[in-house]
């Protein structure tokens, strides 16, 4: 049966159809290795993980419930566990103490389960979904900001040949897949989708993230008055770097009353110096800085009036903003456009430390026959024109370079005449010739259906549905840790180190003591590196034990301590 197994019976009784699931039950334990993810337990509860689950999900009855599934996946993403077979390399016993069990599944079975859970394309999505809809409910402020925003996955297997995308952080064209994040003003996620074939953001938004905000968040009373007496009022805020930038999408949005928050791609001229004026502000993160602001209004192409805002830096440098959002002030505008970092630091911190790029599985699957491509056909010609522009650019530069000495001899002018009708015939040439190629681009189709697509261009879709039921539990852990993060820099000198501090936290032994009469579970953590972590740890554990939190499947309140264990020799395990 494996190592670290003890409870036979109950395993014979699961394999012979007689055990829905194993009962949870704690034993004493002492100093169990990465114990201090239950820490995180009540954070996990109470951002989703286990409250759709049993409505979304169903498992077929075995030793392993559905609630230990999840709940190992969740503490594996907290402890960095990137992916399944890394955790071939942890001490299953040592795992099973923390869920109540024996031992945790061996990766084989682990991955049969993900694959019972996952074999229902889509489900993931709607799971994820019903999340958000909950996450976005949570948000307090009158002014609701959304961040959208792509993020490129490099694909370096062999499966399929991916579309090649554009990779900033690398500055290579590499195949990838691109998944569209809507994340909030901390960069804390809500949904994303995954584009086997990237249309851009201008499209994703159009087509699938703004009618999902639009079906999920919800108009209080207040909105639905002031949306009916202003009509410059907005429902809320869309915010986008420059590739979401069009007139015509602003138009539609404030249509819909929905604002929106963006860079102005083309400015004009910089504005006069004395314009601007300091305004101190206080950013996302809570630092109070000064910043040097201007306001105007601007009509782009489409005779559309929006605000525009610019931020003049120490070097002289403007960055303008645009928005048709006329009820925030300027200062948190600009705060708000500045704060879509954190959505690329969300980014690169979910990369780094849970794993978001890692495949999850191998394997693909059909593109569906509806998505469009561009057609390759096309992409040839435009390349050709591309070329041929290139080239008559070069050949033009040579033309006007061509000059004669102030006393030409005749041999000089022969040779002066002769060069230049060689470069205007070869330049004609060239316009003839990107005149043809125009007019046969303009006979082809742009895009065209999947199925349509040459045998030799044809290609696949990594499997989606697994990596997406993986990254909705990475997102709940997520915030999760940002959640008791918040909680641990009131009681930290440096705010900066909570996300560290809670790192080594879910690294750290702890002792594991359930009562049975007061119906309780001590985690004891072991002390830390420094006293003042063990106390700002210890007001943490004060805090999270004010929530009574129960463990799943048990009638057992955690208790949340740090110090030396306090277990008799004579119970010492």
């Amino acid at each position: 049966m494996g190592y670290a197994t003890t409870r036979s019976l109950e395993r014979v009784a699961a394999a012979m159809g007689q055990l829905a699931a194993a009962p949870i039950a704690f034993q004493l334990a002492c100093d169990v290795p990465q114990g201090g993810v239950l820490l995180a337990l009540p954070a996990l509860l109470a951002q989703g993980l286990l409250r759709y689950s049993s409505q979304s999900y169903q498992l077929p009855e075995g030793f392993y419930g559905l609630d230990s599934i999840f709940l190992l996946l969740g503490f594996m993403a907290l402890a960095r566990i990137g992916s399944l077979e890394q955790l071939r390399y942890e001490p299953a016993g040592e795992w099973g103490k923390l869920l109540g069990l024996d031992r945790i599944p061996e990766v084989r079975t682990l991955r049969a389960k993900l694959k019972l859970l996952c074999q229902d394309l889509g489900r993931a999505l709607r799971w994820n979904a019903e999340l958000a809809k909950e996450w976005i409910a949570r948000q307090t402020d009158s002014e609701l900001y959304f961040y959208c925003d792509g993020h490129v996955r490099v694909y370096h297997g062999e499966q399929t040949a991916l579309p090649r995308h554009y990779i900033a952080r690398e500055r290579l064209c590499l195949r990838a897949t691109t998944d569209y994040w809507i994340n909030a003003l901390d960069g804390q996620p809500y949904l994303y989708l995954n584009k086997e074939v990237d249309p851009g953001l201008i499209a994703t938004l159009k087509q699938d993230l703004i009618p999902w905000l639009e079906a999920s968040v919800a108009k209080s009373p207040e909105q639905q008055q002031r949306l009916a007496q202003d009509p410059r009022a907005h429902w809320f805020t869309i915010v986008f770097d420059r590739e979401g930038y069009s007139p015509e999408l602003f138009d539609q949005m404030r249509q819909k009353r929905i604002a929106v928050l963006t860079y102005h791609k083309f400015p004009k001229q910089d504005w006069s110096n004395a314009e601007f004026s300091s305004h101190s502000v206080e950013l996302s993160g809570g630092e109070t800085v000064s910043l040097k602001l201007a306001e105007r209004g601007t009509q782009l192409s489409n005779k559309l009036w929006v605000r525009e805002i610019r931020k003049l830096s120490d070097s002289g440098h403007q960055t303008p903003i645009l928005t048709t959002n006329f009820q925030a002030p300027m200062t948190t505008l600009a705060v708000s456009l500045f704060a879509r970092w954190s959505q690329e630091n969300f980014f690169r911190y979910m990369r780094e430390h849970y794993s978001l790029d890692r495949l999850v599985e191998y394997g693909t699957e059909p593109v569906p026959d509806a998505i469009s491509v561009v057609n390759p056909h096309w992409r040839k010609l435009d390349s050709q024109i591309r070329s041929k522009t290139g080239q008559r650019y070069r050949l033009t530069a040579q033309f006007g370079a061509l000059a004669l000495s102030e006393q030409p001899s005749e041999s000089e002018l022969q040779g002066y005449q002769q060069r230049k009708g060689q470069l205007q015939e070869q330049i004609q040439h060239l316009d003839r010739e990107i005149d043809t190629l125009k007019q046969q681009r303009r006979q082809t189709p742009h895009h065209i259906p999947v199925k349509s697509l040459p045998e030799q261009d044809r290609f696949t879709r990594l499997r989606t549905e697994r990596k997406h039921f993986v990254d909705t539990i990475k997102m709940i852990g997520y915030r999760a840790e940002t959640s008791l993060a918040s909680l641990l820099r009131e009681h930290l000198v440096r705010s900066d180190d909570a996300r560290v501090l809670l790192r080594q936290v879910f690294q750290n032994e702890v002792d594991l003591v359930p009562d049975s009469v007061t119906n309780t579970l001590t985690v004891r953590l072991h002390h830390f590196t420094q006293a003042a972590h063990d106390q700002a740890i210890a007001q943490l554990c004060a805090t999270l034990n004010e929530t009574q939190t129960v463990f799943p499947g048990t009638h057992l309140t955690l208790i949340f301590e740090i110090g030396s264990s306090k277990i008799p020799p004579d119970q010492e395990v």
